[in-house]
């Protein structure tokens, strides 16, 4: 048996496991091709939760309406269960009572989950800097996408949806492999991926001018 970094003891098998999804099964679910059809698949059927907790939840529903037609994203199956969702939209505006439930309905979600933050008050705890309200939820689950707004109109939810679709056409499918001890290791980028990059002379000015 070997010992997890974390404390856990794995077995031969689990480590066995864990070798082969490593070094065979990411590489494979990583390749070019499979990681553009699991990505496409993952953003066009998103399965948002039946979750609102204030005025932002009605232009919610308004976005499920006939007039702005969310299923043409294939995100309208709003589902009444978090077992069955993979993102959970924060509408409204988030008490420090309600954090731990919004933290244990989030960690009941399923791989791959997101989250989007929708409106100022779950943003930031918009206009309410008081005692009983959580300055933003992402100090309780971790937000993929944030949309402005006291409440943003349906087109802003859109928007911000597209914003998210274009974040999953980035991850790492290998990323949602668990590991034995049943930690996740999520990336949301690849090495190969353009990152900004500052010139010699550039940096070497800054260095001076400092």
């Amino acid at each position: 048996m070997a010992e997890h970094d974390e404390g856990f003891v794995l077995t031969t098998v689990d480590s066995i496991t864990n070798f082969v999804r490593q070094k065979i099964a990411a590489p494979m679910i990583d390749s070019k091709p499979v990681q553009f059809g699991v990505n496409w698949a993952r953003k066009s059927a998103i399965w948002p939760m039946t979750f609102g907790l204030a005025c932002c939840a009605i232009e919610m529903m308004a976005t499920g309406a006939s007039r702005f037609d969310i299923d043409r994203f294939g995100a309208g199956v709003f589902r009444p269960s978090p077992r069955q969702s993979d993102l959970i939209i924060i509408a409204g505006t988030v008490t420090l009572k309600m954090g731990p439930v919004v933290r244990r309905v989030f960690d009941q979600m399923p791989e791959p989950k997101w989250a989007i933050a929708m409106g100022a008050c779950a943003s930031t705890g918009g206009p309410f800097d008081s005692y009983s309200t959580m300055q933003g939820v992402d100090r309780c689950i971790p937000v993929d996408v944030y949309i402005p707004g006291c409440p943003p109109r349906p087109e802003a939810l859109l928007y911000g949806l597209m914003r998210l679709q274009d974040i999953i056409m980035r991850e790492a499918p290998s990323a949602y492999i668990f590991e034995s001890d049943g930690t996740v290791h999520r990336r949301r980028s690849f090495d190969d991926d353009e990152q900004p990059q500052i010139a010699a002379g550039s940096a070497d000015k800054a260095e001076a001018a400092a």
